[in-house]
Protein backbone atom coordinates (compact mmCIF):
# COMPACT_ATOMS: atom_id res chain seq x y z
CA UNK A 1 0.00 0.00 0.00
CA UNK A 2 1.32 3.36 -0.92
CA UNK A 3 -0.55 5.28 1.79
CA UNK A 4 -1.22 4.47 5.44
CA UNK A 5 -4.57 6.23 5.39
CA UNK A 6 -7.04 7.42 2.79
CA UNK A 7 -6.68 10.75 1.05
CA UNK A 8 -10.34 10.41 0.12
CA UNK A 9 -12.28 8.72 2.89
CA UNK A 10 -14.88 6.15 1.86
CA UNK A 11 -18.55 6.83 2.44
CA UNK A 12 -19.82 5.58 5.80
CA UNK A 13 -22.64 3.01 5.93
CA UNK A 14 -25.33 5.64 6.52
CA UNK A 15 -24.34 7.42 3.28
CA UNK A 16 -24.58 4.29 1.08
CA UNK A 17 -27.92 4.60 -0.66
CA UNK A 18 -29.83 2.65 -3.25
CA UNK A 19 -28.19 4.75 -5.99
CA UNK A 20 -24.80 3.21 -5.07
CA UNK A 21 -26.00 -0.31 -4.22
CA UNK A 22 -28.01 -0.58 -7.44
CA UNK A 23 -24.84 -0.23 -9.51
CA UNK A 24 -23.00 -3.03 -7.71
CA UNK A 25 -24.83 -5.94 -9.26
CA UNK A 26 -26.19 -9.17 -7.87
CA UNK A 27 -22.79 -10.59 -6.87
CA UNK A 28 -22.64 -8.03 -4.04
CA UNK A 29 -26.16 -8.53 -2.67
CA UNK A 30 -26.11 -9.08 1.08
CA UNK A 31 -22.40 -8.23 1.30
CA UNK A 32 -20.68 -5.16 2.72
CA UNK A 33 -19.87 -2.45 0.18
CA UNK A 34 -16.13 -2.57 -0.56
CA UNK A 35 -13.96 0.47 0.12
CA UNK A 36 -13.26 0.98 -3.58
CA UNK A 37 -16.99 1.46 -4.23
CA UNK A 38 -17.48 3.53 -1.08
CA UNK A 39 -14.74 5.86 -2.27
CA UNK A 40 -15.84 6.11 -5.90
CA UNK A 41 -19.41 6.61 -4.69
CA UNK A 42 -18.39 10.11 -3.62
CA UNK A 43 -18.59 11.04 -7.31
CA UNK A 44 -21.87 9.44 -8.40
CA UNK A 45 -21.77 10.32 -12.10
CA UNK A 46 -18.24 8.97 -12.47
CA UNK A 47 -19.12 5.96 -10.29
CA UNK A 48 -22.05 4.99 -12.53
CA UNK A 49 -19.97 5.16 -15.69
CA UNK A 50 -17.06 3.38 -14.03
CA UNK A 51 -19.35 0.55 -12.97
CA UNK A 52 -20.67 0.17 -16.52
CA UNK A 53 -17.23 -0.16 -18.07
CA UNK A 54 -15.86 -2.24 -15.20
CA UNK A 55 -18.92 -4.46 -15.53
CA UNK A 56 -18.01 -5.15 -19.15
CA UNK A 57 -14.41 -6.03 -18.26
CA UNK A 58 -15.53 -8.51 -15.59
CA UNK A 59 -18.40 -9.98 -17.61
CA UNK A 60 -18.69 -12.84 -20.06
CA UNK A 61 -18.79 -10.19 -22.81
CA UNK A 62 -15.02 -9.93 -22.31
CA UNK A 63 -13.73 -12.76 -24.50
CA UNK A 64 -10.73 -13.50 -22.30
CA UNK A 65 -11.42 -16.51 -20.12
CA UNK A 66 -11.93 -15.58 -16.46
CA UNK A 67 -8.55 -17.18 -15.65
CA UNK A 68 -6.74 -15.25 -18.40
CA UNK A 69 -8.50 -12.03 -17.39
CA UNK A 70 -7.42 -12.45 -13.76
CA UNK A 71 -3.84 -13.29 -14.78
CA UNK A 72 -3.75 -9.98 -16.66
CA UNK A 73 -5.46 -8.00 -13.89
CA UNK A 74 -3.10 -9.33 -11.23
CA UNK A 75 -0.01 -8.56 -13.32
CA UNK A 76 -1.34 -5.07 -14.02
CA UNK A 77 -2.05 -4.44 -10.33
CA UNK A 78 1.36 -5.78 -9.35
CA UNK A 79 3.15 -3.67 -11.95
CA UNK A 80 1.40 -0.57 -10.59
CA UNK A 81 2.14 -1.67 -7.00
CA UNK A 82 -1.54 -1.61 -6.04
CA UNK A 83 -1.85 -3.53 -2.80
CA UNK A 84 -5.63 -3.15 -2.74
CA UNK A 85 -6.02 -4.43 -6.29
CA UNK A 86 -3.75 -7.38 -5.62
CA UNK A 87 -5.57 -8.38 -2.42
CA UNK A 88 -8.99 -8.28 -4.09
CA UNK A 89 -8.00 -10.05 -7.30
CA UNK A 90 -5.82 -12.72 -5.67
CA UNK A 91 -9.08 -14.08 -4.23
CA UNK A 92 -10.96 -13.62 -7.49
CA UNK A 93 -8.10 -15.18 -9.47
CA UNK A 94 -8.11 -18.21 -7.20
CA UNK A 95 -11.85 -18.61 -7.74
CA UNK A 96 -11.26 -18.36 -11.51
CA UNK A 97 -8.73 -21.19 -11.63
CA UNK A 98 -5.34 -19.67 -10.84
CA UNK A 99 -3.41 -21.75 -8.34
CA UNK A 100 -1.79 -20.15 -5.30
CA UNK A 101 1.59 -20.92 -6.85
CA UNK A 102 0.61 -19.20 -10.12
CA UNK A 103 -0.68 -16.15 -8.25
CA UNK A 104 2.67 -15.83 -6.46
CA UNK A 105 4.57 -16.46 -9.72
CA UNK A 106 2.72 -13.58 -11.41
CA UNK A 107 4.91 -11.25 -9.36
CA UNK A 108 8.04 -12.74 -10.97
CA UNK A 109 6.59 -12.01 -14.39
CA UNK A 110 6.66 -13.65 -17.79
CA UNK A 111 10.25 -14.87 -17.53
CA UNK A 112 9.52 -17.08 -14.53
CA UNK A 113 9.63 -20.79 -15.25
CA UNK A 114 6.42 -22.74 -15.45
CA UNK A 115 4.24 -20.50 -17.64
CA UNK A 116 2.57 -21.91 -20.72
CA UNK A 117 3.16 -20.17 -24.04
CA UNK A 118 -0.30 -18.53 -23.76
CA UNK A 119 0.25 -17.31 -20.19
CA UNK A 120 3.69 -15.95 -21.07
CA UNK A 121 2.22 -14.13 -24.08
CA UNK A 122 -0.44 -12.50 -21.89
CA UNK A 123 2.10 -11.50 -19.25
CA UNK A 124 4.55 -10.08 -21.82
CA UNK A 125 1.77 -8.06 -23.44
CA UNK A 126 0.65 -6.79 -20.03
CA UNK A 127 4.20 -5.73 -19.20
CA UNK A 128 4.48 -3.96 -22.55
CA UNK A 129 1.27 -2.06 -21.89
CA UNK A 130 2.15 -1.06 -18.33
CA UNK A 131 5.65 0.02 -19.37
CA UNK A 132 5.09 1.59 -22.78
CA UNK A 133 1.32 1.72 -23.47
CA UNK A 134 2.06 -0.41 -26.56
CA UNK A 135 2.41 -4.11 -27.34
CA UNK A 136 5.57 -4.76 -29.35
CA UNK A 137 5.34 -6.54 -32.70
CA UNK A 138 7.09 -9.58 -31.20
CA UNK A 139 4.65 -9.81 -28.30
CA UNK A 140 1.65 -9.12 -30.56
CA UNK A 141 2.73 -12.05 -32.75
CA UNK A 142 3.03 -14.23 -29.63
CA UNK A 143 -0.69 -13.60 -29.04
CA UNK A 144 -1.56 -15.47 -32.27
CA UNK A 145 -3.50 -18.10 -30.29
CA UNK A 146 -5.92 -15.37 -29.23
CA UNK A 147 -8.70 -14.00 -31.42
CA UNK A 148 -8.74 -10.39 -32.52
CA UNK A 149 -11.52 -9.69 -29.99
CA UNK A 150 -9.51 -11.35 -27.20
CA UNK A 151 -6.50 -9.18 -28.03
CA UNK A 152 -8.72 -6.11 -27.94
CA UNK A 153 -10.15 -7.20 -24.59
CA UNK A 154 -6.61 -7.78 -23.29
CA UNK A 155 -5.65 -4.16 -24.04
CA UNK A 156 -8.93 -2.86 -22.60
CA UNK A 157 -8.54 -4.96 -19.45
CA UNK A 158 -5.02 -3.68 -18.80
CA UNK A 159 -6.26 -0.14 -19.48
CA UNK A 160 -9.16 -0.49 -17.05
CA UNK A 161 -7.01 -1.92 -14.27
CA UNK A 162 -4.29 0.65 -14.86
CA UNK A 163 -6.93 3.29 -14.18
CA UNK A 164 -8.25 1.38 -11.17
CA UNK A 165 -4.72 0.99 -9.75
CA UNK A 166 -4.03 4.70 -10.20
CA UNK A 167 -7.24 5.61 -8.37
CA UNK A 168 -6.68 3.11 -5.56
CA UNK A 169 -3.07 4.21 -5.05
CA UNK A 170 -3.71 7.95 -5.33
CA UNK A 171 -6.93 8.03 -3.28
CA UNK A 172 -5.36 5.82 -0.60
CA UNK A 173 -8.12 3.22 -0.63
CA UNK A 174 -7.39 0.92 2.30
CA UNK A 175 -7.92 -2.83 2.43
CA UNK A 176 -11.35 -4.09 3.37
CA UNK A 177 -11.77 -6.15 6.56
CA UNK A 178 -10.60 -9.71 6.09
CA UNK A 179 -8.01 -8.90 3.40
CA UNK A 180 -4.27 -9.09 3.96
CA UNK A 181 -1.67 -6.91 2.32
CA UNK A 182 0.87 -8.88 0.32
CA UNK A 183 4.28 -8.12 1.87
CA UNK A 184 5.75 -7.51 -1.61
CA UNK A 185 3.32 -4.58 -1.99
CA UNK A 186 3.86 -2.95 1.38
CA UNK A 187 5.44 0.44 0.69
CA UNK A 188 4.82 1.70 4.20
Amino acid sequence: MRLKKPRIYPLPDDAIGDNIRSQLGSQFEGQPVLNVFRTLGKSLKAYRRFMGWGGYILSSDNDLSPRDRELVILRTGYNWQSGYEWAQHARIGSACGLSDEEIQRIKAGPQATGWSHRDRALLNATDNLTNDAFISDTNWAALSDFSEKQRMDLVMTVGQYTQVSMMLNSFGVQLDPGYTLDPDLDDR
